[in-house]
């Protein structure tokens, strides 16, 4: 008996909670080894920590001033549609979901798992099967929260957002106290210049920039945003300078309590470090760091299904992936769709090889879309925007981006490949399906498809729009 959209559920508490959540996960406790493995020693990769968080800032400034300009959801696809073109927005569509987010996701289910496992075997390792099992169940009760109800994913976010930032000050305390107490022998010759090695930077670059990821968020849910113009630039600033501060603290934790040797042979640091300096709790950590990463996967497929959503609402995508269900007013067939490739690189994947392989697309396309902001305020100049920020921001973010890109080629060549080849998989398809137009017959066994997969599902389109 009424309309059929996507409601404005999104405060500024919950885009808040949005960004902590997504940003404060997986990568925190398992990133610290990639980043120290490639930067060669705890000082260099202090360094790295707070660059990554810099930069991470100098983009999500550019995506607020993005938000408050673009007034569609869609995040990266949708700016790079609205600067430079349907082409590029369709290869980052297709990198996305071929590559870029079933990886991530990926990796953050395959850390819910190790996690979670972890007080049930220690100190052995969890059986490799038993971990990919638990990923996919965390997975997929993610995956069925998100496909009933959009509030109660919301108040997932925030209550969980609680117990990621308990998890980082558990972390926190201890080592502080350590290091006020005089136990810095692990920061001797902290910077250690013939363990670096500069062609390994960019993946030292990737991995805590995997860690900070998320500051992006709130652009996929822009049309269900409570006041976005004022709550975007205020959730993204505040979200940031939090994960930053608490991030440095926790990797000066770490390294107060394990050596540099101990992070590097370490499968799970968070669980090694509470080993180590606080015994009383080897049950419970493990328990709120694998909460986080379920936190984590919460968000991701909150807002990767509305890129999704958007996506078929532009023509880009099967107009299926544009319907609403009739009842949960939750975009259920864009929810649904990622399960399988995930799936797939849960039980075949292993995390810091699908790191590199997904952070090549993933830092390609956000410079692309920085770029692009720089392009929309040449073209635009007339357009009033509530926030803006100064020009050397984006374009600082962007050619760090692209640099970054280019010197991957030279640390990872392999996986790297694989993840160029995926985006340039997308030329041929985007020239076939959406370029040119489909003949009549296909186009009527489409939508006879469309129709029954609809009444299936007991889905609609969205009957107004929202932005």
């Amino acid at each position: 008996d009424e309309a059929v959209f996507l409601r404005k559920k999104i405060t500024l508490l919950r885009a808040f909670s949005l960004l902590i959540g997504s940003m404060v996960g997986s990568g925190i406790f398992i990133s610290p080894k990639g980043v120290l493995k490639n930067s060669g020693s705890v000082g260099f990769s202090l360094v790295v920590w707070f660059a990554c968080g810099l930069l991470s800032m100098f983009g999500a400034l550019c995506y607020a001033e993005l938000g408050t300009r673009i007034t569609k959801s869609g995040g990266h696809y949708i700016y790079i549609l609205e600067t430079l073109g349907p082409l590029p927005s369709f290869l980052f569509l297709w990198a996305e979901f071929f590559a870029i987010r079933p990886a991530n996701s990926a990796v953050v289910s395959l850390a819910f798992g190790r996690y979670m496992l972890e007080p049930f075997f220690a100190p052995c390792a969890a059986p490799v099967s038993a971990v990919k099992l638990v990923s996919l169940l965390g997975y997929y009760t993610v995956l069925t929260l998100n496909s009933w109800s959009v509030t109660w994913s919301a108040r997932l976010q925030t209550a969980l957002s609680i117990v990621k930032l308990l998890a980082l000050a558990l972390i926190i305390v201890p080592g502080m106290m350590l290091l006020a107490q005089g136990h810095t022998e692990n920061f001797q010759d902290a910077f250690d210049r013939q363990s670096l090695v500069l062609d390994k930077l960019p993946l030292a670059f990737y991995a805590g920039m995997f860690a900070y990821s998320g500051w992006f968020q709130t652009g996929f849910v822009r049309e269900e945003l409570v006041r976005p113009e004022r709550n975007i630039p205020l959730a993204v600033i505040v979200s940031v300078i939090t994960v930053i501060v608490g991030y440095m603290l926790t990797n000066v934790s770490y390294y107060t309590v394990l050596g540099r040797q101990d992070v590097l042979a370490s499968p799970a640091v968070a669980v090694s470090f509470v080993q180590r300096a606080f015994k009383s709790l080897i049950s419970v950590v493990p328990v709120l760091v694998a909460l986080s990463c379920f936190g984590t996967m919460n968000g991701g497929i909150f807002t990767f299904s509305r890129t999704l959503f958007v996506a078929s609402r532009e023509g880009q995508w099967p107009p299926l992936f544009s319907m609403i269900h009739i009842r949960r007013h939750t975009p259920l067939p864009s929810v649904m769709l990622m399960f399988p490739l995930v799936t797939a690189m849960v039980c075949i994947g292993d995390i810091y090889h699908l790191l590199n392989f997904f952070s090549f697309s993933r830092w390609l396309f956000i410079g692309l879309a920085t770029l692009g902001l720089i392009v929309h305020r040449h073209r635009h100049p007339e357009l009033h925007s509530p926030f803006k920020v100064p020009l050397f921001v984006p374009v600082f973010f962007t050619i760090t981006c692209l640099f970054t890109v280019v010197m991957s080629f030279y640390s990872d060549p392999v996986n790297i490949s694989i993840g160029c080849m995926v985006v340039l998989s997308g030329f041929p398809v985007y020239y076939l399906l959406i370029h040119r137009q489909m003949s009549s017959r296909c186009r009527s066994l489409f939508y006879y498809l469309t129709h029954k997969l609809q009444l299936l599902l007991e889905v609609v389109q969205q009957e107004i729009k929202t932005y």
